[in-house]
């Protein structure tokens, strides 16, 4: 699902529709039909220099605010 979920992600950033950086609710908006769960994890989850050792996608640039690390990662 993470594959996914990032490549939702790098689309919306790629047409516009979502702008770096952004917020959990820029990501919901642009990209609706995950979990709940989904968008207030996601990108804590994945962003620079995380705990749990998952792949870093993400960079936090402010509070609650992100954009993608580049560049883009699993081929996308």
């Amino acid at each position: 699902m993470a594959h996914r979920v990032y490549r939702d992600i790098v689309t919306a950033v790629r047409s516009g529709r979502l702008i770096e950086p952004f917020s959990v609710n820029d990501f919901r908006n642009a990209c609706p039909g995950w979990a709940e769960g989904t968008y207030n994890a996601f990108l804590y989850k994945h962003r620079k220099g995380n705990y749990g050792k998952a792949s870093e996608l993400f960079e936090q640039v402010g509070i609650n605010s992100f954009q993608c690390i580049r560049p883009f990662k699993y081929g996308f």
